[in-house]
């Protein structure tokens, strides 16, 4: 079979998902032009370039909605005649872009892609597009639909994570997320985002709190304490589904959950002879990718199944792997992948992760896999596993090594 390679990884600073943020002015569509341009730039890419590209984000209405990665080649300075397939696997949407590219170049439908993906969190509200699962009440009666927030509290209470537990998470994150940036690691792949004058509107993440501390986070309330025990009262939702918990520990808040963010980021990938034509040298190849549907209720769980079943595939085992990138969609979601698998925290999210940076859902699984393959190469390691979970139960996973 085809080898499918990363040629290049970019994405744009992780901006403020508020109208405050840097990035507010800026549509969905016109920052994923602008990072198009930026590939298109930073690789030589001239006319019918690449075979498609393939774009996720997790809110596909508003500005967000329609065949948004059409939309995009069509602003970008990309040739017209490359077309575009938009996806949505919620949280994954920017990993499975580049998995889907990478099993197409895989089977011979194309030499090269770019993918990735694009959420603009303070312009389109995560949950406006109505999602059946929270709002069809035949479904989520019978899924025992809960938030997710409520499903990470779950985690914590079935594998026995503390307050303290997650908190600590959540301050080790900020300060690995701080030190990277100090460190300037993440400045092989950021692309600023210029206003139409060519001014720099945001040139680095900006939702980054150096300074938490236990103290501070202990003095936040739980978010999801209220809508679990008093209106609507998901936790009892839940125990009729887990009937051996008597109780939630609700350990979950602002500072131990990942960041609202607006943010693209973009994979450049292609067969060894879209490398040879374009004067280009692989970064890393894709070994491996995988995805798995797991229980809707806990539902952030996916991670450790899905990492599982890409290990058992590809015939690896946990020791193989030298880094991971496991999404801080919640600090329990980390925790329970560290405690099933017996991972050095050491070797996990060793820049901070969404905790600290951001979480723009449909970016993110792209964004992680090119922060995995920069610190690769910082560290002169070969291998490394990206995995996140996804909304209403499910996992995705890449591994990548380097050439």
């Amino acid at each position: 079979m085809t080898e499918a390679y990363i040629y290049d990884a970019a994405r744009t600073p992780r901006g403020k998902g508020r109208k405050d943020g840097s990035l507010h002015e800026v549509s969905s569509v016109a920052l994923s032009a602008r990072l198009l341009n930026a590939v298109k730039e930073r690789n030589g890419l001239e006319g019918h370039a690449v075979e498609d590209v393939i774009w996720g984000n997790a809110t596909q209405v508003m500005e967000q909605g329609g065949c948004l990665a059409r939309s995009a080649v069509l602003l970008s300075d990309l040739d017209e005649r490359i077309p575009g397939l938009s996806i949505n696997r919620f949280c994954a949407s920017g990993m499975e872009a580049v998995n889907l590219a990478a099993n197409q170049i895989k089977g011979g439908a194309g030499m090269g892609y770019i993918a990735g993906g694009v959420e603009m969190m303070g312009r389109v509200a995560m949950g406006s597009d109505g999602a059946a699962i929270a709002v069809d009440p035949t479904l989520a009666m019978k899924t025992y639909f809960v938030p997710q927030g409520i499903s990470a509290d779950i985690i914590a209470t079935e594998y026995g994570f503390s307050r303290e537990d997650v908190d600590a998470l959540g301050v080790e994150s900020q300060r690995r997320a701080a030190e990277a940036i100090k460190d300037n690691r993440f400045a092989k792949s950021i692309v600023p985002v210029k206003d139409q004058n060519g001014l720099v509107i945001l040139d680095h993440d900006e939702f980054v709190r150096p300074g938490t501390t236990m103290d501070s986070l202990g003095a936040l309330k739980p978010s999801f304490k209220d809508m679990g025990e008093v209106m609507p009262g998901f936790d009892k939702v839940a125990m009729l589904k887990y009937p051996h918990l008597d109780h939630i520990n609700h350990v979950h808040h602002a500072g131990n959950s990942s960041g609202i963010v607006d943010g693209a980021a973009a994979i450049l990938i292609g067969n060894k002879e879209f490398g040879e034509a374009h004067g280009l040298k692989p970064r890393a190849r894709i070994r491996a990718t995988a995805k798995i549907g797991t229980d809707p209720t806990i539902m952030l769980t996916g991670p450790v199944p899905v990492t599982e079943k890409i290990l058992a595939d590809s015939g690896m085992s946990i020791s193989d792997i030298d880094l991971f990138e496991v999404n801080e969609a919640f600090a329990a979601v980390v925790l329970r992948f560290m405690q099933a698998f017996q991972v050095d925290a050491d070797k996990v999210n060793v820049n901070g992760g969404a905790i600290a940076l951001g979480h723009p859902l449909g970016a993110t699984g792209a964004i992680i896999i090119g922060t995995l393959l920069d610190e690769l190469e910082r560290r002169d390691l070969s291998t490394g596993l990206a995995t996140l979970c996804v909304a209403s139960g499910m996992g995705a996973a890449t591994i990548i090594e380097r050439v």
